[in-house]
């Protein structure tokens, strides 16, 4: 499938905060939205006045570059949300939540949500002892997502010797066995990240 293979600092900037997709380099001086903290481009500095489908618009593609989807596999993510029961925005929010690559990513063994899918591409991780290289693949309650045995040697993995930080309460883990465990499907109060989902939903109902 196709995806973004452009700088990641320019999808911050263009939605004016830090969307954390280059792990550690977010958290630093180096993080370009806070050097230019504008839209990239000639008239990135200019003012602009944002429409109502303007700032629907906005929260699409955020939600998008959060999870590094593009259109299609987001819209699709959307029409399946909006056939389950329940609240359609918190719906979609909590299947993007429960794809694999997330999943590692907020079990600590990615640094980020890029590096994280690169990891699972890879082939370095089994679900419930079967190997997954899907990044798109959504994890279920009580599925036990480890790091492959082969896999465990090698740099990336041995530097993980203290538990994950932020690890959120649906997930819990162990980094001694490198494994984690989904315990619960996440609320929308579990989800830390800032998307107004109802404005997906609008601008998709039009």
């Amino acid at each position: 499938m196709a995806r973004y293979t452009g700088p990641s600092c320019r999808l911050c900037r263009r939605e004016g905060q830090k969307l954390y997709l280059k792990g550690e380099r977010c958290y630093s001086d180096k993080c370009a939205v806070s050097k230019r903290a504008y839209a990239p481009g000639q008239h990135g500095q200019g003012r602009k006045k944002i429409s109502n489908y303007g700032l629907q618009l906005r929260e699409k593609q955020k939600a998008k570059r959060f999870y590094g989807l593009l259109e299609s596999q987001f819209r699709s993510y959307f029409e399946k949300a909006e056939k389950q029961a329940g609240i359609t925005g918190e719906n979609l929010l909590r299947i993007l939540e429960t794809r694999l690559d997330n999943v590692v990513y907020r079990m600590g063994f990615g640094s980020s949500r890029k590096e994280a899918r690169q990891l699972v591409t890879h082939g370095h991780f089994t679900v419930n002892g079967k190997k997954v290289d899907i990044p798109s693949f959504i994890v279920s309650v009580g599925d036990v997502i480890k790091v492959k045995e082969k896999s465990v040697s090698s740099a990336k993995f041995k530097e993980m010797t203290q538990a994950a930080t932020n690890v959120p309460n649906w997930v819990v883990v162990s980094s001694e066995n490198l494994e984690g465990k989904v315990v619960s499907l996440p609320t929308r109060e579990d989800i830390d990240i800032p998307i107004a989902e109802h404005l997906i939903v609008e601008l998709y109902s039009r």
